[in-house]
């Protein structure tokens, strides 16, 4: 019904099958024994691995037309095609000739999140397959690429062996795919990158790679994962991994070290899946919601919102665009609203059934009209806030001249504080060179949201302070475009905060 979308359909080009082939034969010199394509579609790799001659071939694939079309278009009798679900078949169980396996393919480049929207079959068993935590485990984190699933569950599948894995994917997921390795303890010898140019395969404008790892039987793990430029494929670009344990996006990149344990918690802005109800804009003084009608409700309820393209300038304290915040923390009950709050309460009722469409699992049991990324914290009256968009991350202080507390969205992230000069000052430091740059070394600018929760937690106040001085502040406060305010009183003031607060 959704064709090829409901597959993640992007079948490879046999010139350009035929060039990784290639590759693997000629510059990596691998000579499998037997050889697997776990979604083979049209067989594209089927075909151009036979100059590989190894003894056994497999092509499993869950459209029938396009067995068909393997069968007629891969004529060779060691090729075997069979009609199954990948993620209800095992592959391994077929091999027979296990001396090295090399398992290649382009698995489907869609997310289980859109597969459900368009209604497809084609959709492995919902389940916390990284083991996530806590509400990581039921919000967008568990939300994944089938492509990382698939490449995932072959390295379990054939982990402890001396197999081959060689897929097309984003660069992203091969990038996740590692972390996975690494997190799993998975024994490989090997894990590289090869980027192309999805222009030219795919004709579509996405960073896209080989991904290559080499799995092993012995207890063996690298910490390193190399880039390539498969058209210069002996040329070592860049590398990413772990240093001591910690993760770094870019080894090349010659910057001050402030990664450590940050002693603010960074907190993720509200969420809750119903902008069109629960986001306001104000116009010539009238709140109106997403369908343009005027919403007459308790003040008490309606916060300043600052949405993550939003995060535009240093110091942001005046709003057009406000939230209604039902809860004071996660979870909590909303029936009070009836009576402390009845003109919201009505307003919510008359609109309950957008809410009832909200798809996520966390509403699941949870009160009527509820919300996520609510606690104590959401009510500092300073914030200094962050989008986890941007490639070059701009930090905010984010107060209301009225004096109620700012919410940010669920794409952003802040900090909270009870007093303006010190919020001040953490913009400065984190909104400074020595600290941006160190940012660039951890995050993959590349990425849908480069800057998380977890990348924010790795900067270290206590080391900031350490190396940086009020000079450095004076020149960004400069570069920000803001009037000389920062002074020493206010530095050492944040100094002894920091202090205290590391002990």
């Amino acid at each position: 019904m959704n064709g090829k979308r409901e597959y993640g359909d992007y079948q490879t080009p046999i010139g350009f099958a035929e060039k990784v082939c290639v590759y693997l034969k000629e510059y990596r010199h691998i000579r499998p024994s037997a050889i697997i394509e776990p979604t083979c579609g049209s067989g594209s790799f089927l075909k151009s691995s036979l100059i590989f001659n190894a003894n056994e071939y497999y092509g499993i694939e869950i459209d029938p037309d396009y067995c068909e079309i393997c069968r007629n278009t891969v004529n060779d009798k060691k090729v075997k095609i069979i009609n199954a679900d990948f993620f209800t078949f095992s592959s391994k169980s077929l091999v027979k000739d296990t001396r090295q396996i090399l398992v290649i393919g382009n698995p489907p480049w869609v997310t289980n999140s859109t597969l459900s929207v368009i209604g497809s079959d084609n959709i492995p068993i919902k389940e916390n397959f990284k083991g996530l935590k806590g509400l990581d485990a039921i919000t967008g984190a568990s939300n994944f690429d089938i492509c990382e699933y698939i490449i995932l569950q072959l390295i379990n599948e054939y982990s402890n062996t001396n197999t081959v894995i060689s897929m097309l994917c984003k660069t992203s997921v091969a990038r996740n795919v590692f972390k996975e390795l690494k997190r799993k303890n998975i024994n490989f010898s090997s894990c590289d990158i090869l980027e192309f140019d999805s222009v030219k395969v795919f004709g579509i404008n996405a960073k896209t790679c080989v991904l290559l790892i080499q799995l092993s039987e012995k207890n063996s793990s690298s910490d390193i994962c190399s880039i390539y430029d498969f058209e210069n494929p002996t040329t070592v670009k860049s590398q990413f991994g772990y240093i001591n344990g910690k993760f770094y996006s870019n080894f090349d990149i010659d910057e001050e070290n402030f990664d450590g344990r940050c002693c603010f918690e960074w907190r993720q802005g509200v969420k809750h899946d119903c902008s069109k109800i629960m986001e306001l804009t104000m116009r010539n003084g009238i709140l109106q919601n997403g369908q343009k009608e005027t919403v007459h409700i308790e003040d008490d309820v309606v916060f300043p919102l600052i949405k993550s393209s939003m995060f535009k300038s240093p110091i942001i304290h005046s709003f057009s665009k406000y939230v209604i915040v039902t809860q004071k923390k996660a979870r909590e009950e909303t029936k009070h609203l009836k009576h402390d709050a009845p003109k919201t309460w009505e307003y919510l009722t008359d609109n309950v059934e957008l809410f009832e469409k909200r798809k996520s699992s966390i509403y699941k049991g949870a009160p009527k009209f509820s919300m996520f990324g609510v606690g104590d914290y959401s009510y500092s009256k300073y914030k200094v806030g962050v989008s986890g968009f941007y490639k070059h991350p701009l930090f905010s202080v984010l107060y209301s001249d009225d004096g109620k507390p700012v919410m940010t969205d669920d794409t952003s992230y802040f900090i909270g504080f009870n007093e303006y000069d010190m919020a001040y000052v953490a913009m400065l430091l984190l909104n400074s060179e020595k600290v941006q740059d160190f940012l660039t070394s951890i995050a993959f600018l590349d990425a849908k949201r480069p800057y998380t929760k977890k990348v924010l937690e790795r900067i270290d106040f206590d080391k900031i302070v350490g190396s940086l001085t009020l000079k450095d502040l004076l020149k960004t406060e400069k570069e920000l475009n803001l009037s000389c305010y920062v002074t020493l009183y206010m530095y050492e003031t944040f100094r002894l905060f920091i202090n205290m607060n590391m002990e």
